[in-house]
């Protein structure tokens, strides 16, 4: 996944980035090769739509709930991955474009 390389690096440089993902699992929300702009956050700030870490990987998804130090994230087509800690939240999407 060459997004999500360019998206790390990004955020790591300068806090925020732009990037066009590929997948399916957001569909409705945000499409395969849409425009998505993702910034850098503190963990106060997590709410919907965020990048993280996900099994080795990272994906962008919905944060479904927040617990304590655990956020539980899932797509939009309904599907719930299960609880990742708070540290693996790498940002937020502030904006979704064509």
């Amino acid at each position: 996944m060459g997004w999500v390389k360019d998206a790390l690096k990004e955020l790591s440089e300068t806090g925020r980035c732009e990037i066009r993902p590929q997948g399916g699992s957001m569909k409705g929300r945000i499409e395969s090769d849409q425009l998505v702009t993702i910034v850098k956050i503190k963990t106060e700030e997590i709410e919907d739509v965020a990048f993280v870490k996900w099994k080795g990987n990272y994906l962008l998804h919905i944060i479904k709930e927040i617990k304590e130090e655990e956020v539980l994230i899932g797509n939009n087509l309904g599907k719930i991955n299960g609880w990742i800690p708070l540290r693996d939240v790498v940002g937020k999407v502030v904006k979704v474009e064509e």
